[in-house]
């Protein structure tokens, strides 16, 4: 009798239903092997990125060639400034890069149009439009002809010195406290921080003026960085990413801009606000 009620009232009990903004089965789509690099700090601790290789496809092919000759191996996280960013690279930016290597890249401040897949509701002091693309990017346009990727927690960017064209990839960035918006259109966002990032965001912060760290001893050594599609199949970390051309990202970014009470919304949303989930392929 006891298993009979048991029973009855389990049947009885709500169904937990998902919320509109939930995503889909559907809604998750492989990230190739190719735009996943891996870097590997000590301690066990690895740091992945997803890299816009159609967003910003000559730094990529780039960054992809000093993988291949393994520029970043032995090199060190050198620059870790509070509530700023955390850099990566050749420590004196005097190294000769590898043979087959750009020294000099066209800039990739711009990408070729603004096409979100979902807009959000309010211009932000920092453009006048911005979104989710389809394939999980941030994204922002003024406008008049020119759209950007944008600079939020975790993306990476590309270092360089005053002259537009003197980042290589060589030496990369990626935020780690508030947006870096002011960069957006002066520095090339090549990629983003998919998993690991509190690993790059919890390194102690350089004492030296801009978060650099001057002694050598105190850097974050990197031990390997590798493409994903460079390692044998079976030991491939395969990621999916989240999917924004459909009714459910778009309550999801209705949702934030929108919260329900308690919670108190201002209407709108930054992009950087935007929460653009990625996965383990299960």
């Amino acid at each position: 009798m006891t298993l009979i009620v048991s029973l009855f009232l389990a049947l009885q009990a709500p169904v937990a239903l998902p919320a509109p903004h939930d995503a889909a089965a559907q809604d998750w789509r492989a990230i190739p092997d190719d735009e996943v690099m891996i870097m590997r700090l000590p301690g066990d601790r690895t740091v992945v990125v997803r890299l816009a290789a159609a967003l910003a496809p000559a730094h990529v092919a780039n960054i992809r060639r000093l993988i291949a000759a393994g520029w970043w191996n032995g090199e060190t996280v050198y620059r870790v400034q509070e509530n700023w960013v955390a850099q990566w690279g050749d420590a004196t930016e005097k190294r000769a890069l590898p043979s087959g290597v750009a020294a000099s890249v066209a800039p990739e401040f711009e990408i070729a149009r603004f096409a979100p897949a979902q807009r959000l509701m309010r211009a932000d002091t920092h453009s006048a439009a911005s979104g989710i693309t389809a394939d999980g990017w941030p994204v922002a346009s003024d406008r008049q002809g020119h759209a950007w990727l944008t600079h939020c927690y975790g993306t990476v960017g590309v270092a360089r010195d005053e002259p537009p064209t003197s980042g290589s990839g060589a030496e990369l960035f990626t935020p780690i406290g508030q947006s870096a918006r002011r960069l957006d259109r002066n520095y090339a966002v090549v990629g983003r921080v998919i998993e690991g990032m509190q690993y790059l965001s919890a390194l102690p912060r350089g004492p030296a003026p801009m978060g650099v760290i001057a002694d050598p001893g105190a850097r974050t050594p990197i031990l390997a960085v590798t493409l994903a599609s460079d390692l044998p199949a079976d030991m491939r970390p395969r990621f999916q990413y989240r999917a924004a051309d459909n009714v459910r990202f778009a309550a999801l970014i209705h949702h934030r801009e929108n919260p329900p009470a308690p919670t108190i919304g201002s209407g709108g949303a930054d992009v950087c606000e935007i929460p653009l989930e990625v996965r383990r392929t299960p």
